[in-house]
């Protein structure tokens, strides 16, 4: 009997979860189930389903003040505001200051005991501070994303606004599960457009 994913399949489906761009690096390669007739490489669903589960079991390891999740661009910041409000992990959005976890002098020094990465490219600064005083790193990675210095991958569309906020749905909900503060899903008092960034439509 298959085992039950997260969520409905079709929902994966639906917010573009799988697809990817259409450059593919080495390391992405494994993760990858087909080429799209447009060029775009598509990830295997399983296998990013599989990857959440991990990734919820690692974080829920860690106190929420050890971990510290990164977002750089504005659907990403969204989701993951959303997600380290719920679950107490610290977040930074925006630009990572050189110095944040190697410089003690510094006011803002953290020394978290992992980090969650949005887009390794996006972010590279935190990844590689975090290699020079090794800090593992888990990362949310496209089929473009090089693998330099992460030790975990999450493959996925990290830059799709409906793909990035039901992956850190999922992510929060999970972890709340793990740390046994919910039972459920339906003690999860969130909706996926919760961790969605509000869209201005512009006058006409």
């Amino acid at each position: 009997m298959a085992k039950e994913m997260l969520t409905d399949q079709n929902e994966y489906l639906e917010v573009g979860i799988h697809i990817g761009t259409k450059v593919k690096t080495p390391g992405m390669k494994r993760f990858i189930y087909k080429v799209r007739e447009d060029g775009l490489y598509l990830l295997d669903l399983p296998i990013i389903d599989k990857r959440l589960v991990i990734a919820a079991k690692m974080l829920a390891r860690y106190d929420p003040k050890e971990i510290v999740v990164t977002a750089s661009r504005i659907y990403s910041i969204a989701a993951a505001a959303k997600f380290a409000e719920i679950t107490n992990i610290k977040l930074i959005k925006g630009r990572v200051m050189p110095g944040i976890f190697t410089n003690p002098n510094r006011e803002d020094f953290i020394e978290p005991e992992l980090i969650l990465v949005s887009d390794n490219r996006n972010e590279k600064q935190a990844v590689k501070e975090a290699n020079k005083t090794n800090i593992p790193v888990m990362a949310l990675c496209d089929t473009d994303n090089w693998l330099k210095f992460v030790d975990f991958i999450i493959p996925c569309n990290n830059k799709g606004r409906r793909s990035l906020s039901l992956i850190y749905y999922i992510l929060a909900r999970e972890f709340l599960k793990e740390k046994g503060l919910i039972k459920s899903n339906d003690e999860f008092n969130y909706k996926i457009s919760d961790f969605e960034a509000k869209v201005e439509m512009k006058a006409k």
